[in-house]
C-alpha cells in the first residue's frame, strides 16, 4: 500500500481501528480507538486515557494499529497494519490541549476530559491488512 492510501484510510472518518500493546513482560492488550491521526507518513498523534494501552506503552514503546473496512468476504476486507514505535508521552502541553480540543469538536467535553495524555508514534512499518503468500 502507497504511502498516501495509508494515510487516507488511517485518516478517514469515521472509523475505529485497534491498537495492540505489549508491557515489558510480554502481557498484551488490544483497545479500540477513534483518534489516533496520521500527520504525515511517518507520524501517528493519539490521545489516551490513563488506561492499561498508556501503562504498557510507558513500559514498551513498541504498538501496532490496525485499520479495516469490511468487504462482502475477508479477502475483500481493505485495510493495514501500522507498526509504531513511541517518540514521547505528555501529560500536560500544547500537543495534549490540541488533542483535547479536536476529541471535544468530534465527540463532546465528556470524551476530551477522558484524555490523560497525548502519544507520538513513529511508523516503522506498514504492511497490508492481509499479506498475500
Amino acid at each position: 500500500m502507497e504511502p498516501k492510501q495509508v494515510m487516507e484510510m488511517f485518516n478517514k472518518r469515521p472509523r475505529i481501528g485497534t491498537l495492540s500493546t505489549a508491557n515489558k513482560d510480554g502481557d498484551v492488550n488490544v483497545a479500540i480507538f477513534g483518534s489516533p491521526q496520521m500527520t504525515d507518513e511517518n507520524t501517528v498523534v493519539m490521545g489516551i486515557g490513563d488506561n492499561r494501552s498508556l501503562s504498557y506503552l510507558r513500559e514498551n514503546p513498541k504498538a501496532v494499529f490496525i485499520v479495516m473496512e469490511p468487504g462482502k468476504t475477508p479477502m475483500d476486507w481493505k485495510g493495514c497494519r501500522v507498526y509504531l514505535a513511541v517518540d514521547r508521552i505528555q501529560d500536560q502541553g500544547e500537543m495534549l490541549d490540541s488533542i483535547r480540543a479536536k476529541i471535544a469538536e468530534a465527540v463532546g467535553e465528556g470524551a476530551a476530559k477522558m484524555i490523560h495524555a497525548a502519544v507520538r508514534f513513529k511508523v516503522t512499518e506498514v504492511r497490508d491488512l492481509i499479506a498475500a503468500p
